[in-house]
């Protein structure tokens, strides 16, 4: 069976520690979309780690890890990854690279910080890990496969043919050095050297393995609505961040897609800028921020202080809809253990009228949250095994959200570690 594991939101929900748990009956984990720019926190026996690029599978001897088609891939950082984690005693983990995967040029990087710097204060919040450039790239054509790695008179001849007018704009836009495209060459022969022993038809190893009845998980970066078509353009990642695009990104058929999990926090961060309609300021998100996660709120990848909000029920309907939900994770609820009341966006006001219709990006920047607020807990919830042994409070507040976004919370985590999960059964379960 295949089944993807995504976020309803900005990112940054728990999809980690979610997919790290999956993984435990997963023969095969898939990275299908996205890059190094942003990670995924997981706490396991190991310790904790943030991973970038690697499948959140990799700290199971059982599992084979992938790097889809559809990852913007950046050699160096993998390897490094790869050495962080065996540094640290878990064991070299199976690792397959589609070779139709496309490779973050050191270029790539490069375009990014100078737009970024150009731009200025209409900056779009880049990480700066050059993965607009690169799906700019790939979808001119002009990008680089991993298989074009091996043919160096094509390489050379491409090389040559795609450098000439990045040179003119280094020039005569950000007035920067040009591309030497003999370094460059130099340059992905050594790529082509520390991958090569990963490399695989990918696609054709799914056909397989499906077919012989593997267990596969498909792992999202970020969440719906940073989605470039459905989430909140232009602030947005550039490549599909919903679990349809998963068969897309591994090479698998759509409809063997039979799960989907879709994350969501007990509250809303992001990572970025950006509509984000909940979002609190001051002393309160400072303290939410303070008490979120495993050691705050701050990104897996840049280390960027979250901006806070409290659980926003429109996008969040939004988001598991687009996603094809079949089963809501609701992560970090025993955050919230803290607060005597807890607001929960119910609904925006835009123009005078209210909604419960997530809307394009213009009438986004117009809205205001409407809030509900329910009683608090008031109690660390953290070692509770079973749904029905949470604080009233607690139960009430995990099926009011329920009953406001329609998809059925199975999951709920109740703590950082892989073991810290309450499963649950949803009147909504299909």
């Amino acid at each position: 069976m295949v089944k993807a594991v995504v976020g309803a939101n900005w990112g940054d929900e728990g999809k980690g520690k979610i997919t790290d748990m999956l993984a435990q009956e997963a023969d095969i984990i898939i990275r299908f979309q996205g890059g190094a720019n942003a990670g995924h926190t997981i706490v396991n026996n190991y310790g904790k780690f943030a991973l970038h690029t690697l499948p959140s599978g990799v700290f199971y001897n059982h599992t084979t890890s992938i790097i889809g088609n559809g990852v913007a891939l950046n050699i160096p950082i993998l390897m490094e990854e790869i050495k962080s984690i065996t540094d640290r005693n878990v064991p070299m983990p199976k690792i397959l690279v589609s070779d139709r995967a496309q490779i973050v040029m050191p270029y790539h990087i490069l375009f990014d910080q100078y737009e970024e710097e150009r731009l200025g204060k209409k900056s779009f919040g880049s990480t700066k890990s050059g993965i607009a450039p690169f799906y700019s790239d790939k979808y001119a054509k002009i990008g680089f496969q991993v298989s074009e790695l091996f043919d160096e008179t094509l390489l050379k001849e491409k090389i040559g043919r795609v450098v000439e007018p990045k040179n003119v704009i280094l020039e005569h836009l950000y007035h920067k050095p040009a591309i030497n495209a003999d370094e460059l060459f130099e340059t992905l022969l050594s790529y082509r050297d520390r991958i090569k022993p990963f490399v695989c038809d990918v696609s054709a190893y799914l056909d397989e393995a499906i077919r012989a009845g593997k267990n596969i998980l498909l792992e999202g970066q970020l969440g719906t609505l940073k989605d470039p078509d459905h989430g909140i353009y232009p602030m947005v990642t550039s490549s599909s961040t919903l679990a349809a695009y998963g068969a897309i990104g591994a090479g698998i058929p759509p409809y063997e897609i039979k799960k989907i999990y879709t994350v969501c926090k007990a509250y809303s961060s992001a990572v970025g800028a950006g509509a984000f309609v909940s979002e609190i300021f001051g002393d309160e998100a400072d303290e939410l921020r303070k008490r979120g996660g495993d050691g705050g709120e701050y990104g897996a990848t840049t280390g960027r202080p979250r901006r806070m909000g409290w659980f926003d029920c429109v996008a969040s309907k939004y988001g598991c809809r687009l996603q094809g939900t079949t089963d809501v994770c609701f992560t970090v609820l025993d955050v919230l253990g803290y607060l005597d009341e807890i607001p929960v966006c119910t609904g925006y006001e835009i123009d005078g009228e209210v909604t419960t219709q997530f809307p394009v990006t213009a009438k986004l920047e117009k809205a205001k949250p409407v809030l509900t607020t329910l009683p608090g807990w008031k109690c660390d919830i953290r070692g509770i095994k079973k749904y029905e042994e949470l604080p009233e409070n607690c139960r009430k507040y995990v099926e009011f959200i329920e009953g406001q976004i329609g998809y059925p919370i199975t999951l709920v985590s109740n703590g950082p570690a892989r073991e810290d999960i309450i499963y649950r059964e949803s009147p909504l379960a299909r």
